[in-house]
């Protein structure tokens, strides 16, 4: 299967967007310990969706660096690209600094951000990171993001563009900071692991996941392969660096 990409105009990509409205019935996972996932699979209305999709897929300088993992350099399995706001911490992940834009810098980018923070009352996200994986061979390891320039019980707001996609949450066996680990695709759950240790959504195009809580201390998320993946997914995940 294959995405048709609609061709955006300079013109275009400068208009203002309107935001979209929060028509999806949201869905709440307790995790328990004060951990908590929130799913919105309608968050954006689908014709709103694929325009962003095609200025993201089209405009956005798309990098796939090259990383550290366990004493190796290899290719990060995704495209990648990080927006922030001017003076925060650098982020530093698997040994890869990203050139950090601003928000200025594509403003479509504004407007999602301003229809998640009003889907989320209170929060104050300040820093985008985005992925796109162009097939089923693009993924992302089992991680958490626990980098320390982001609190220990930040939220962070995922919000999905394009092909569906598979998201695996796993308990940390131990509340111990999990490396990365970009290299190697998730393993096959353990037959010891109950199912409440465990969890999967499918991430449909125009939804919006949220993790709360201290997720990123005792949980840990991947996107892995899927061989009937064709098309493109982008997703943006919102988060807030601390400020010193």
């Amino acid at each position: 299967m294959s995405l048709r990409l609609k061709e955006v105009t300079d013109s275009e990509s400068e208009t203002k967007i309107p935001r979209p409205f929060n028509s999806g019935r949201r869905q709440t996972l307790d995790l328990g310990n004060g951990s908590e996932i929130v799913y919105v699979p309608k968050f954006v209305p689908s014709d709103q969706a694929w325009t962003w999709f095609d200025f993201l897929n089209q405009r956005i300088p798309w990098t796939r660096p090259t990383i550290r993992v366990f004493g190796r350099s290899v290719l990060q399995p995704r495209d990648t690209c990080y927006v922030a706001n001017p003076g925060l911490t650098t982020l530093t992940y698997s040994g890869y600094k990203p050139h950090a834009y601003t928000w200025d810098d594509f403003p479509p980018l504004k407007d999602i951000l301003d229809a998640v923070h009003e889907a989320l009352p209170g929060s104050s996200f300040n820093s985008l990171l985005l992925n796109r994986y162009k097939g089923g061979n693009d993924y992302v390891g089992w991680h958490s993001d626990d980098e320390k320039v982001y609190a220990l019980n930040q939220e962070i707001a995922s919000v999905s563009f394009g092909c569906e996609r598979d998201f695996l949450l796993k308990k940390k066996p131990n509340k111990t900071s999990q490396r990365r680990n970009d290299e190697e695709p998730p393993a096959k759950k353990s037959k010891k692991s109950s199912v409440a240790d465990s969890h999967s959504f499918v991430l449909k195009h125009g939804s919006l996941l949220v993790m709360r809580g201290y997720t990123q201390r005792d949980w840990m998320h991947s996107v892995p392969k899927r061989l009937k993946a064709e098309a493109t997914r982008i997703n943006l995940t919102f988060r807030h660096v601390i400020v010193d």
